[in-house]
């Protein structure tokens, strides 16, 4: 029995290397997600998602930052200039900007409304709720108007992370993961699945993992 498991351990970790590596080579922008994110990651969702240190999607791992300080505050600015927000609102609008391919993290967006705030850049509005609802201030206007070229860089780097996130939908990839892992489940939770069923997925699985590594 002992044996038995040893094996399926080697033979498991096998298989999640190849993945990780085929994740690591094809992972998208920064901040964590590999190609199947759910957050989004590589096709999806983070780690450019949910960004480490001042411009976000950056910082752990020392992987480079997609935003610096500056351009993120813009960004910001821009977004607050269309229509007050909160700042999970602005989270969520910059990841819809980037075709769920980055979304700064609340650690790096929260800090940041504070400095705009401090700044008077923008200014806390009356809402409902706990949350803070905020807007840009004219002296917030002019700033945009003051860094225009960097602004448009800014938002031109969002709208380029959609049109490569399109290019490399991870669906098809998400919809085969699925139903091998519903098949091996099926097949494994059916009468007669002994130890040598077991060795014979694994080495399907192993299989499939080598050509993908080939392609």
């Amino acid at each position: 029995m002992h044996a038995f498991m040893n094996r399926e351990a080697r033979r498991c970790s096998g298989v999640h290397a190849h993945f990780a590596a085929m994740g690591g080579r094809h992972g998208r922008h920064g901040e964590g997600h590999g190609p199947f994110g759910a957050g989004h990651g590589s096709f999806g969702g983070g780690s450019m998602r949910g960004g480490g240190g001042g411009g976000g999607g950056g910082g752990r791992g020392g992987r480079r930052r997609l935003f610096s300080n500056d351009s993120l505050q813009l960004i910001l600015l821009q977004l607050l200039s269309e229509t007050p927000r909160h700042g999970y609102d602005l989270i969520r609008e910059i990841e819809s900007r980037s075709g769920e391919a980055y979304a700064p993290s609340p650690g790096v967006v929260y800090p940041t409304l504070t400095m705009l705030a401090d700044m008077d850049l923008i200014a806390e509005q009356p809402g409902a709720g706990s949350r803070k609802l905020f807007a840009i201030s004219e002296a917030g206007r002019a700033h945009l108007g003051e860094n225009a070229n960097a602004l448009k860089e800014a938002m031109e780097r969002l709208t380029s992370l959609a049109q490569q996130a399109e290019q490399v939908d991870g669906a098809p990839i998400r919809r085969a993961m699925h139903n091998l892992s519903i098949a091996v489940r099926a097949r494994l939770e059916r009468e007669g699945a002994d130890r040598e069923t077991m060795f014979d997925v694994a080495s399907l699985i192993d299989e499939a993992a080598t050509k993908i590594e080939r392609l």
